[in-house]
């Protein structure tokens, strides 16, 4: 792989729609952490879109319980190509602040993803959905062109990041090694 083929499978993964039907997935799903009945689609944000996403990536996944009481799960997924390789660890979060319908304009709805011109609007395609759609469509396009990534990754997404991340810092020490 070289530096024209990344840009030309990256530049096609836009053009070609894919990013947009990736994120617009995503920014379906009602994550809103300052929500206590959001519980049903934090979950399925986590096992029904990341999980797969990352497993088609050759990643190892667990959806842990936060230590923290009444903190919302997170997940750890892991491709480890050569124990000897460094390690690269991302991070992300899949939560959203409320999605507020009524205050938006009228035409836009927080989850669904509408494109005007240049801009995409939809709850989190800045912070925090759109931010790992493209990390993992890098990642993919590097597979694809190489066959490996030429280093282990480890991803974790916690879902309260929104809510000041509650129990992240527990959770990393817990699970540190």
């Amino acid at each position: 792989m070289n530096r024209e083929d990344a840009v030309a499978a990256a530049t096609a993964y836009f053009d070609q729609g894919d990013f947009e039907a990736e994120l617009a997935r995503r920014v379906a799903i009602k994550s809103e952490s300052q929500n206590p009945d959001a519980g049903d689609e934090i979950d399925r944000y986590l096992s029904a879109e990341m999980e797969p996403s990352l497993k088609a990536l050759g990643f190892t996944c667990q959806i842990l319980e936060n230590p923290m009481e009444g903190g919302w799960p997170m997940l750890v997924a892991e491709r480890i190509e050569d124990p000897s390789l460094p390690t690269l660890l991302t991070y992300g979060h899949g939560d959203v602040v409320l999605g507020l319908p009524e205050e938006w304009r009228e035409g836009l709805d927080p989850w669904e993803l509408k494109r005007e011109g240049d801009r995409l609007y939809g709850r989190g395609t800045a912070d925090n959905k759109g931010q790992h759609t493209i990390n993992m469509a890098a990642l993919r396009a590097v597979l694809e062109l190489r066959g490996k990534l030429g280093f282990n990754c480890r991803y974790l997404i916690e879902m309260g990041e929104e809510t000041g991340s509650p129990g992240l810092g527990a959770f990393c020490e817990k699970h540190k090694d």
